[in-house]
């Protein structure tokens, strides 16, 4: 049985920069793996080129044995991968309800009520119904954020990618967030998540990738990773972060 997602000799260049080395990627359907590395090595990008938001320079993206390509992306990406940003992405000319149930409806057609269904049973699962006729800029960071992990649970897709979800957080509002996605990990959902929070990867990921400048240097399970990992890059990572 071929991986979910498959990653391939992917390279990507930002003019000169070669940001993406020859990545190659297996993710099973329902795996959580989890992406660390320091800044710039290309974790993010990876995550985009899997969504299709940065076209790959060479090498493929295959998921569900359809490979990604300029002409089918949306279509792609609309029946299997939904993205939780950095900075939430919410539209701020629209209520909570509003932000949750435009793409089922504009993009998946499906009914008004339908949508409106849906986005309440996320809202409840984040803890947010009560904010559903509210604008996003009325909420907290946290809040926000919970509520673009609900919009990515409406759309019933079964991958979800997380690009940093906590970084831009305040440190009080980290906690809220990593719970729902926590939550969200026991169900047959497949997860990339791009993190920095060591004790999320800790307890969630079913595998560990670790990139630097552009290429993985190890992948295992967190037990391995965090215990005895082979790369000397790794280890010196690792005394770096956890204190």
């Amino acid at each position: 049985m071929p991986a979910f997602i498959q990653i391939r000799n992917l390279n990507k260049y930002f003019g000169d920069l070669h940001v993406l080395k020859d990545v190659n990627l297996e993710v099973q359907e329902g795996e959580k793996v989890v992406i660390l590395g320091p800044s710039g090595s290309g974790k993010s990008t990876l995550i985009r080129c899997v969504d299709f938001l940065e076209e790959p320079s060479s090498g493929e993206v295959v998921i569900d044995g359809t490979t990604l390509t300029r002409k089918n992306h949306l279509e792609m990406a609309r029946k299997y991968s939904s993205m939780v940003f950095q900075q939430f992405n919410l539209y701020p000319n629209m209520t909570v309800l509003g932000n949750l149930t435009i793409a089922p409806i504009k993009l998946q057609h499906k009914s008004k009520e339908e949508a409106n269904a849906n986005a309440m049973a996320a809202l409840r699962r984040v803890g947010l119904a009560q904010k559903a006729d509210e604008y996003p800029q009325n909420l907290s960071g946290g809040q926000q954020q919970r509520v673009a992990i609900a919009r990515a649970m409406c759309t019933k897709q079964p991958i979800i990618l997380f690009d940093e979800p906590t970084s831009a957080l305040d440190p009080e509002m980290v906690q809220e967030v990593l719970d729902v996605m926590v939550e969200l990990a026991h169900e047959n959902i497949t997860m990339l998540c791009v993190t920095h929070e060591m004790g999320f990867a800790r307890e969630v990921a079913d595998r560990i990738v670790f990139m630097d400048d552009g290429r993985i240097i190890e992948t295992g399970t967190p037990e391995h990773f965090f215990t005895h990992p082979d790369n000397p890059r790794v280890q010196a990572f690792l005394d770096k972060i956890i204190h």
